[in-house]
């Protein structure tokens, strides 16, 4: 037999290829475009991620401006947690002019002071906590209003320095773009005064029978000093600790004026 060109070598009867293997070049070329595609696809996904974070981060920022108007009634963290776990929750927005001005005074006087003079953060109290930490001392409470309430809105509850640090630009923010009457209307509306109980209607309603415009000093104190544990210090049924500390809320609260001119000029 005769054959046209180079000779073709038959192994085990069946006629095969001479082929040459790739050269180290061709396998360079071919594996260099196999981790460029995968370089690209992480960074892809690098990209997509920190967008999605960024959105996370600013979304609060945003959503700051949309409270703005007085018709909107936003809901805190914990309410949505209430919602997606199927537990359900009783709140009843009022305005701030339908909420006895003996609660505003006494939740003052117990959660932050200084509430009329500071532009959300009170930085006095905070370098004191920041001392007392690197000290290695046990830290006292420094949050504001405008701190619990941004936390309340947007963050969630545990102490850690991530939150602190999240919450304290947004606080910030609120106070700036809030007035001062708006932010205690949304902290009263959305503050948790037992399982399933949020805003000053629920609890005025769920603890002692009456709407939050008629809360007397008494009860208002008594709402006041529960707030750091709504759980365990039920304002409807106080024990003597929590009698005393409602006593002591009361007479500041009633020597407050000088304090609340920006609620109540």
């Amino acid at each position: 037999m005769f054959y046209d060109g180079k000779e073709q070598r038959v192994e085990g009867g069946t006629a095969g290829l001479d082929i040459a293997p790739e050269t180290r070049e061709e396998q360079d070329v071919r594996s260099g475009g196999v981790s460029r595609r995968s370089s690209t696809w992480v960074k892809r996904r690098w990209r997509q991620l920190l967008a999605v974070l960024l959105v996370v981060l600013l979304l609060p920022y945003a959503l700051i401006l949309l409270y703005t108007p007085n018709l909107v009634h936003p809901v805190s963290t914990l309410m949505l947690r209430d919602l997606v776990t199927f537990s359900g929750y009783d709140r009843r927005w009022v305005p701030f002019e339908q909420i006895s001005p003996h609660l505003v005074r006494s939740v003052m006087s117990s959660e932050d002071g200084q509430f009329c003079m500071h532009a959300g953060v009170d930085w006095v109290q905070m370098r004191g906590v920041v001392d007392d930490a690197l000290e290695g001392e046990a830290t006292r409470g420094a949050s504001t209003i405008p701190m619990q309430t941004a936390k309340n809105l947007f963050l969630w509850n545990g102490r850690s320095f991530l939150r602190k640090g999240m919450e304290l630009p947004l606080a910030l923010a609120a106070d700036f773009v809030w007035s001062k009457k708006r932010l205690m209307e949304i902290y009263l509306n959305i503050a948790e005064w037992g399982p399933g109980i949020y805003g000053a209607e629920a609890a005025a309603q769920y603890h002692f029978g009456v709407p939050a415009a008629k809360l007397n000093r008494r009860q208002a104190a008594l709402l006041a000093v529960s707030l750091p544990n709504p759980i365990t210090r039920n304002a409807g049924k106080p024990g003597r600790g929590l009698k005393r500390l409602a006593a002591m809320i009361e007479r500041r609260a009633g020597a407050s004026g000088d304090y609340i001119t920006c609620l109540y000029p």
